[in-house]
């Protein structure tokens, strides 16, 4: 079940992390994996998580300057890094297991538009496959009006936690 939740984490930083649609059965793994005072790449890129479910997660990513490559326009790299993040993020809320850990194996991806700076992007992730050993996420991202910017699918391995 899908409920809406206030969800002060990481205030320290100041994140951009204030309503977010968390299932309700995974919301101690979300308060855990956010709980960290370590900064990660997601930080780096302005990542506001808009919803967290086993089934789906959703991302806006500003197109400003920590994004943009030298023409100001949206950066490939930023795209697979939101695509991976959210994989990476969406499989961890899938592991039964707290000895396990989800590792990106390989990522793809196919940038069809620019996006100018000064703009957001929102990364919609789904998995395809949720086995013991893998995971295999497809992540889509939008401009705000729902047009197709890059589309990804990463391959997570799933191991045991050192």
């Amino acid at each position: 079940m899908l409920i809406l939740k206030t969800v002060i984490i990481h205030q320290k930083f100041n994140l951009k992390f204030s309503v977010v649609i968390v299932e309700e059965e995974i919301e101690q793994k979300v308060k855990e994996l956010f709980s960290s005072t370590r900064k990660t790449m997601g930080d780096a890129l302005g990542l506001e998580y808009l919803q967290l479910s086993r089934d789906v997660l959703k991302a806006k990513m500003p197109v400003n300057e920590n994004t943009i490559q030298p023409f100001g326009i949206l950066h490939g790299g930023a795209s697979v890094a939101l695509a991976e993040t959210l994989a990476s993020v969406g499989a961890y809320l899938n592991l039964t297991s707290d000895s396990k850990v989800a590792v990106g194996l390989e990522i793809n991806a196919n940038h069809i538009k620019s996006v100018r700076f000064g703009s957001h992007v929102i990364g919609i992730a789904r998995p395809i496959h949720r086995g013991a050993q893998t995971q295999v996420w497809e992540t889509r991202i939008e401009t705000e009006d729902q047009k197709l910017v890059s589309i990804s699918r990463c391959t997570l391995a799933i191991i045991n936690k050192k």
